[in-house]
């Protein structure tokens, strides 16, 4: 029997995101770097959190939550380091409704700094133990490799598999992508949080599913919210025109007037197929952390509830709840 939560998920995120917040000013001196990480949503660093309180029951001592937070230092770190990067290769002038840390301060500083941060998350991880740091790494790994898939898919597009279809390919490198560049560190975030308490076994595959379905609805959802907003990025936009037109599209002869019009012909039908894959991911996460690997606490239902909770937040800019 799951317990009911002692405070709602909301007032345990936003008590937790201070905690957070406290952690980053008490271990990063570098302002630049606190620059950089100033104003995110803190979300794998939250799940992190609760992952950990749904494994400890909430019994944890003084000095191990504290541990705990220096290590969703390191994961902040590291998607930190990942947007600067992002910035410069998409060549955005914007992030957090501030200038992109590469306009500021220049390309190549912004590279270094990037390091920087990669360098000391790297270096909590593995105060933090081999388990933690080899997470660290792995989950890097995978950003960057989805980063360079990106990078390839808006460059040449994709190139057909002799064994699939073009529609097939096209769609597959696009869920590769997301995988890769997001759902991975939502997934290691959660783990994470289980091995700070010390937990080994079935229960970290519980936890890094759990993360994986969020992470795998959170960019579905960001995507929507992008093709809401008028933002037609190709590695987005081809894709799903592959899923839904009869033809598969060859990307390099596309002009921007033409994915517009196919855009607006297949809105109602994009708009749709978004939804109903985010509420697919949604409930697979809430499913999972029924799962009786995790201890019944007040947090397993906070489990329960953060995927939608999550989700819908990023939604309700554009008026959708799932």
């Amino acid at each position: 029997m799951v317990d009911k939560p002692a405070m709602s998920l909301e007032d345990f995120f936003d008590t937790t995101r201070d905690d957070v917040e406290n952690k980053i000013i008490a271990t990063i001196s570098d302002e630049k770097i606190r620059e950089i990480l100033h104003g995110g949503k803190r979300l794998r660093s939250l799940l992190t959190q609760l992952t950990f309180k749904a494994c400890t029951e909430g019994k944890e001592t003084h000095e191990d939550y504290q541990r705990s937070l220096e290590g969703a230092v390191s994961i902040e770190l590291a998607h930190g380091a990942s947007l600067v990067h992002d910035d410069i290769i998409d060549e955005d002038s914007e992030r957090r409704g501030k200038q992109a840390f590469h306009v500021k301060e220049g390309i190549g500083k912004a590279i270094l700094t990037g390091h920087r941060m990669l360098a000391i998350g790297f270096d909590i991880a593995l105060n933090h133990g081999k388990e933690l740091a080899k997470i660290y790494v792995d989950s890097w790994n995978e950003v960057v490799n989805g980063e360079i898939d990106e990078v390839d898919f808006n460059k040449d597009g994709i190139k057909q598999s002799k064994e699939k279809s073009l529609k097939s390919t096209i769609f597959e490198a696009y869920n590769k992508i997301i995988d890769l560049k997001t759902a991975s560190l939502f997934s290691s975030a959660c783990e994470a949080g289980a091995i700070e308490a010390n937990m080994s076994g079935e229960i970290l595959k519980v936890f890094k599913n759990y993360g994986r379905e969020i992470g795998l609805a959170y960019q579905l959802a960001d995507d929507l919210v992008d093709l809401a907003n008028g933002e037609l990025i190709d590695s987005v936009i081809i894709p799903i025109l592959n899923r839904l037109e009869d033809k598969p599209l060859k990307k390099s002869p596309l002009k921007r007037w033409e994915i517009k019009r196919k855009f607006a012909k297949n809105e109602d039908k994009i708009r749709q197929y978004y939804i109903d894959e985010i509420i697919d991911h949604v409930r697979k996460a809430e499913d999972i952390s029924k799962s009786k690997h995790i201890p019944n606490s007040s947090y397993k239902q906070l489990l329960i509830e953060a995927p939608s909770y999550i989700i819908n937040r990023m939604l309700s800019e554009i008026n959708i709840t799932v």
